[in-house]
Parts: C-alpha cells; structure tokens; sequence
C-alpha cells in the first residue's frame, strides 16, 4: 500500500511516503522553498500545499500521483468548530477550515494524476499520536501529544497496542499548553510558532520567581485534561521588542513558565502511567521538542523509558498520518532507526555541481580524516553528508561542527548563525563514550531531544558545549547507524584526546537548513566557516 502524507493546514507544512508501512521518504516545504516553516500559520496560508516535497517524495520512489493507493491529511475539517465556539480569538479560522476541505483539490494541482478521491482525514492529533507510537522501540506503549492547537482541542493521552490507538484522553480549545507557551513566546519578542525552543534556552537564565502565579493559571483536573487561563505576561515582565536585550525579569518569566510546563507534563504522565502500566512513554506535538521538559519526565516520571519521536512537531503529522492509514489497513508497525528520510547527495553530482561552480575542491582519501584535521586546528566545518535529517534537529547529516574545547567557539557559531548569544550549541558524542562525560539523562540519545548534566571533570574540557546551566543537549553516534560520522568523531579524537565535537544546523538565522548542493555552497559563500565537507569533496576557506 503506497500511501502519502500530507501537513499543510496550520505550520511547517512537510510530505511523507510510507510504502507496505514503511517510510521511504519525509521533508519538509521549507527544505524544498527556502522559505523558514514553509509559512506562516494563519488562516490565509492554508491553502498551500507542500508540492515540491510531495514531488521529491514521489521521485525518490519511483512513483507517480496516480500510483498512491492514498492521501493522508493530517487534519480532519469534519472535527472543526466555530473558533468562538471553543473560545480562540481567530476570525478568519472559518477560511482555514473551508481550505482544509478543498485540500484534496488543491493538492491534485500539485500532483498532476491525482485522484482527489484518495484522500483521508487523519484528525491531528491522531497523526501526531501515530508519528511517534507506530515508530517507537516498542509494539505497546503509551503515548502522549501536547501541542498548540488541532481541529478543536490541543492534547490526546492514549495507548498503542499492535498498531492500534486507544484514546484515553483529550483536552478541548481554547485550554493548550502550546498555546500558553506561544503567548509567552511573542510576549518575549520572538516568533511565536517558531521560536519557542528560545524560551526554554533562555530559561535557563533565570529564576521561576513567578511560579506560584502560573500554577493558579495553568491547572490538572486529576481526572485528566488541564486549564489554562489568560495569563497577563506585561504584569509579569515588560513586552520585549524584536532585537532588543532579554533582561533579567524577562528570563524569570520564562523560567517560572517553563518549570510550570513541567509540571504539568509530569502529572500528565503519572495519570497515563497509572491507566495504562506501560514500560515505555512515546510522545510527539510541538510540546515533546522541548527537550528540557523530555528529561524531567524521563528522571522523575514514572515511565521505565521516554521516547520522543526526531520531528514531533507538525512536519511530523505527514508522517503520523500515512503511518495511521497503513497501520489501519493491516500493515506491520514500523521501527525508526533515524531521521535520514530526506533528500540525498550523489558524490557524481556534487562533482557536476562544483564544476559548474568553478570553486576549488578536493576529493581527499577519507573526509572524515580531512574535516578532523581542521576541527582539531579550530576550524569550522560544514557537514553536508547523506540523506537530510527530517525534522528540526542537525543530526550530522546537515551540521556546522566546531571544537568544544575553546569557549568562544560558543559565541563565534552564534555570530556565524546570527542568532542571539544565549543560545547554546549542542555535542555530538560516540555512544559509547557519553556514559562518562553526560549525565542524568537518557542514552543512548540519537535525535538531540534530551538534555544531561556534563560531568564536573568534562566542564573545563568542553566548554563551548556546555549551557550555563551545567547542562548540555547531547546527540549521541552508534557507528552501526552513523559510520561516517563515527569514523569522523574518532578521527577528532586522535588530534585532540576529546571525544566530542561541537554540533549545531547547517544555517543562518530565519533561514531553513541547507539541503541540497546548491543551498550548501551559498551557505558556505556567505559565511566565515573554514571548510565545506560536502559527500566526499571538500572546498576549503
């Protein structure tokens, strides 16, 4: 059974092949359009279908529209409500729902071939409950999403067992933890549906003064389900515009919100756990990639093992939905060995493209050795190599690598991203030797959703990858899935006796990251990195 999946209606709108239930393809608009989050989420913008993604989804198959036996769209018109029947301040949402309805339509002016006729609804939170449960390590598991808004509610609580969901609970608009988080978000000068993730980096920073506050405003029924109230961020902590210095209260603020979020998700796994006695806890919605809130659950909460699934915010449903569809047609569940479902690099067409470039470029012996030998030198390397990573995480396929051991690599890729100095980078670490350098978090760790404690006798040593907090957001590398990258942490090792490199994407701010051969070389035009590893070529500075 070939079946594509389809997000499109509120952000990151993205496509996925599953093909006899499994995953053969998967990326997002925004790889294909260069455009960050592919659009914006409002009702005037769901009307766009992610066609080139869905193209290249078919290409890499071999397929063409009318070969899919289904279309899967990761959210169901039918289950929309009025928006001031649920209670969101949103006028135009009647236009999002009316373009939800033509989406079968709009997507066979893409696809040429297409029979509208093919497509199935997936209710959102359904294909973001699927997107990790038909994925995870595990026939059986519980599963929890949590995220800003879906058709009319914003949370589902249930259990896979075989391939099927069991639906334990669900919360209705206009109460969302996602949307609590968004509103802070945009009250802190960031984007919201975009920039969270810089809310919870900057919670690091300060101190949850206004925690007993945010408990009164966000509340768990013990039944299940939660309230979240208007909360008046300005008493809190002045509006912050776009560009300006975040100031003490505004990261207090933050903190107080992300330690409520906490909380919450903590009790929100307790009850699961208790109705359930599941071992292990997969989880997705734009809330499960905060990776901060991941690793208390997986210390304090009561699930044996946490997964959360590498694209669990609403890219993820294309994938979710096509999985759902298969799995409710008799097909086996599928296990996720890596996020690699994107775009691959073809070592003759890198060569065509340098060519065409008229760059200088060399094919070295081993490109692990040559990119290790400029890391060890301090230098800034491009690590462009195999099929792109689906979702928003640089897992080594498409990475701006540095060395961990001098702290102004810290601030250097921060300037050569252009992006604010609070953020932390991440480390990239042999799985084999995470165990003695990070910890009090879950490892292995291969999709960078976890945060753990760097040991005191590491701090010193790799201090570009170490957040102010002590902590660091670590990917770990299993030769068996990464032998390249292996090889290339290995190779590091050797020069410097540090077995970690500094990890970050592949792009600059309000830019997707890069993707293909073409977005790789104006990256590396644009900016001071040292040395372009492109498939087996290299360009140097």
């Amino acid at each position: 059974m070939r079946v594509l999946g389809i997000n499109a209606i509120f952000h990151d709108p993205a496509a996925a092949l599953v093909v006899d239930g499994r995953p053969v393809a998967a990326a997002e608009e925004e790889r294909f359009s260069r455009r960050k989050h592919g659009k914006r989420p409002v009702p005037f913008s769901a009307w766009e279908q992610p066609g080139q993604a869905a193209r290249w989804c078919l290409r890499h198959a071999g397929l063409s529209a009318a070969d899919l036996d289904a279309v899967a769209f990761s959210y169901d018109p039918a289950l929309a409500r009025p928006a001031h029947e649920m209670g969101l301040d949103d006028p135009f949402d009647d236009l999002r729902i009316r373009y939800a309805r033509m989406a079968p339509t709009l997507l066979a002016e893409e696809l040429p071939g297409l029979d509208p006729a093919k497509a199935v609804f997936v209710p959102h939170h359904v294909a973001h409950a699927a997107s990790a449960g038909l994925a995870a390590p595990a026939r059986s598991c519980a599963v929890l999403v949590n995220d800003g808004r879906g058709e009319d509610g914003s949370h589902l609580a249930g259990r896979y067992r075989d391939g099927e969901l069991e639906v334990l609970a669900t919360q209705p608009l206009p109460h969302s933890l996602g949307l609590f988080y968004e509103d802070l978000t945009q009250h802190l000068g960031f984007l919201r549906s975009s920039d969270e993730y810089k809310v919870m980096a900057l919670a690091s920073y300060g101190k949850p003064r206004h925690l007993d506050l945010l408990r009164e405003a966000v509340r768990v029924h013990p039944a299940g389900g939660f309230r979240t109230d208007p909360v008046d961020w300005a008493s809190l902590c002045p509006p912050r515009a776009p560009d300006t210095p975040c100031t003490d209260a505004h990261a207090d603020v933050a903190a107080s919100a992300q330690r409520r979020l906490e909380e919450v998700l903590l009790e929100q796994a307790r009850l699961l756990h208790a109705q359930t006695g599941e071992r292990l806890l997969a989880m997705a919605g734009g809330t499960a990639l905060n990776c901060v809130a991941n690793t208390v659950l997986a210390r304090q909460g009561p699930f044996e093992r946490v997964w959360v699934q590498p694209a669990a915010g609403d890219a993820g449903t294309s994938l979710g939905a096509a999985l759902q569809l298969s799995a409710s047609s008799g097909q086996e569940p599928w296990t996720m060995r890596g996020a690699d479902l994107g775009r691959d690099l073809d070592d003759g067409e890198i060569e065509r493209a340098l060519r065409r470039s008229r760059v200088r470029y060399e094919r070295p012996g081993d490109v692990a050795e040559a990119a290790a030998e400029v890391l060890a030198g301090n230098g800034i390397v491009a690590w462009v190599q195999g099929r792109a990573e689906f979702g928003p995480r640089a897992l080594g396929h498409r990475s701006l690598l540095a060395h961990p051991g001098h702290r102004a690599n810290l601030e250097r890729l921060n300037d050569v991203k252009g992006r604010e100095q609070f953020r932390p980078v991440a480390p990239m670490v042999a799985a084999g030797r995470a165990a003695e350098i990070f910890q009090r978090g879950p490892l292995p760790s291969p999709y960078m959703l976890f945060v753990h404690d760097v040991a005191p006798a590491w701090q010193d040593r790799i201090p570009a990858a170490v957040h102010v907090d002590g902590t660091a957001r670590v990917q770990t590398v299993d030769a068996a899935d990464e032998p390249l990258t292996a090889r290339l942490l290995d190779a590091f090792e050797r020069r410097t006796g540090l077995p970690v490199l500094v990890n970050t994407s592949l792009n600059t701010a309000g830019r997707p990251m890069v993707d293909d051969i073409r977005d790789a070389l104006e990256c590396f035009g644009s900016t001071p990195i040292d040395l372009l590893a492109l498939g087996s070529f290299v360009v140097r500075r």
